[in-house]
């Protein structure tokens, strides 16, 4: 008996050789899937936390699998028309039924492709604003300020206006500050840029900007534009303002109260 012959021989009705070419179509599959997931692990694993990068990878591996595993059947002569026919009407039930899980892990997949946001970032995500706690395949969850976490189904943040205030290394921020008409208001200006200079954190490139900038009903309106690195803009906001109320009101400039002149009739 040849080789040829042994080949040819068959076991519950299917060749020796088509099954031999079955095991050899399903090591192949078997070491792409490895390949493509050790890929997606090394091109991911500085990006997202170890938990969503295994996430992806068994995912990816597992479909890479089942789809090769079914497409390699007609080796052994077993048809795929009727698990077609059968598979196209699961496919519509459980179409209907996930709907949501797949839109969501879509989306999860074009955010870590795209990537708006990273672990980390301060962002605005429809009206929450917080820390960017965690990515995963189906969800986002981001730490308010106030510590409170909100989840968001990544079909939703994918859709929705993202403000990412970590994206860029610095942040602008903006102050109205009133002055009295009887004050001089270039003395004003002076005395602000001074403060600006004076503070670490205020960058000198893009340069602070002083101006004035409205003349309201009760006061001289100056606006003060100041740049500062995205990581302390949070707290250059909130400690210039005191520093410039209390420069400005040591060098005998006030803040004014709104006033109204009322004419008696006789």
């Amino acid at each position: 008996m040849t080789i040829w012959d042994i080949l040819k021989y068959k076991i519950a009705g299917i060749e020796i050789e088509a099954i031999l070419k079955f095991i050899g179509a399903i090591l192949i599959i078997v070491i792409v899937a490895k390949v493509v997931r050790i890929n997606i692990r090394r091109g991911l694993k500085d990006k997202l936390p170890d938990a969503t990068v295994k996430n992806f990878e068994k995912f990816a591996y597992y479909i890479i699998i089942i789809i090769g595993f079914v497409a390699s059947l007609s080796i052994i002569g077993i048809s795929l028309s009727g698990l077609l026919v059968a598979g196209g009407i699961l496919g519509i039930v459980i179409g209907f039924a996930s709907q949501t899980v797949v839109s969501n892990l879509l989306s999860g997949i074009f955010l870590v492709i795209e990537r708006p946001i990273g672990i980390g970032d301060a962002v605005r995500i429809e009206d929450v604003d917080g820390i960017v706690e965690e990515i995963k395949i189906l969800s986002t969850t981001i730490r308010t300020w106030d510590g409170i976490y909100a989840r968001f189904p990544n079909e939703k943040v994918f859709t929705s206006k993202i403000y990412n205030y970590y994206s860029s290394p610095v942040r602008r921020f903006e102050y109205k500050i009133g002055i009295r008409y009887s004050d001089d208001a270039n003395k004003a200006i002076d005395i602000i840029k001074r403060v600006l200079e004076e503070h670490p954190f205020v960058l000198k490139q893009p340069e602070p900007i002083v101006f004035v900038d409205e003349l309201g009903e009760s006061s001289v309106n100056l606006s003060v534009r100041i740049w500062a690195p995205s990581a302390v803009w949070f707290s250059v906001k909130t400690e210039m303002l005191w520093k410039i109320k209390v420069a400005l009101e040591k060098e005998g400039i006030q803040i004014p109260f709104p006033q109204r002149v009322i004419w008696m009739a006789k």
